[in-house]
């Protein structure tokens, strides 16, 4: 990764927290590190035909779909149901780790990356008010709560799980105390999905679509 020299001091941080933790990669095995600059946007199936996230923010409402044998159900947290926006996570995610498989790379449901780095790749911008939203995204994923028996893998099993099981904030920066280095852990329904391959590429213009209506429009199409 290479620094421009006209880079400021808080993303100069975030440049070198990317390359540390690219360093670290072999020794630390129990979680995968999001490192690929310019993964293709993928997205998993299941996601795309099942309405799992809110078109709108602030939505609490209990929904429940069902198709084919399948039933879903998602539950909000106390901030509201996660968004279709709040997903670019998931599909960041997605991206990074089906790039790494794809290059023979292990693979894991515990992502560490640069919160700079998902901003940018996202197209949300590095302001300060970004990384406040962000935070409150993660607070979305994990409060929502999705039961569903639809099978991943050859697997099918009646099961609740966050839409992010956990997050946390690994290391902040020492000039305005925001994140810098994120892991989260991804549902291992989710992770099945990955690893299975059951995904599809989305166009790169995919994250200039700033209407939640025209993101579920283009999942579905």
């Amino acid at each position: 990764m290479l620094i421009a020299p006209n880079t400021s001091r808080a993303e100069r941080i975030d440049c070198e927290v990317a390359l540390r933790l690219a360093s670290g990669r072999c020794q630390q095995g129990y979680f995968f590190i999001a490192d690929i600059f310019g993964a293709s946007p993928k997205d998993d199936i299941a996601s795309m035909e099942y309405p799992l996230f809110a078109l709108k923010a602030g939505d609490k409402r209990v929904r429940t779909y069902e198709r084919n044998g399948n039933t879903v159900t998602v539950m909000p947290g106390s901030c509201g149901c996660a968004t279709i926006h709040d997903k670019d996570l998931w599909i960041y995610c997605i991206s990074q780790l089906m790039d790494a498989r794809n290059r023979g790379r292990v693979i894991a449901p515990t992502v560490r990356f640069t919160a700079y780095d998902f901003l940018i790749a996202t197209g949300r911008g590095a302001s300060g008010r970004a990384y406040e939203r962000m935070e409150d995204m993660l607070r979305r994923l994990k409060g929502t709560v999705v039961e569903t028996n639809i099978e991943t893998n050859g697997q099918r099993e009646r099961r609740g799980f966050g839409l992010i099981d956990s997050w946390r904030v690994v290391e902040k920066s020492p000039v305005d105390d925001r994140m810098v280095a994120v892991e989260v852990d991804l549902p291992r329904w989710l992770f099945r999905s990955v690893d299975a391959g059951k995904v599809l590429t989305l166009s790169d213009d995919y994250w200039g679509l700033r209407k939640a209506l025209d993101r579920r429009i283009y999942e579905l199409v």
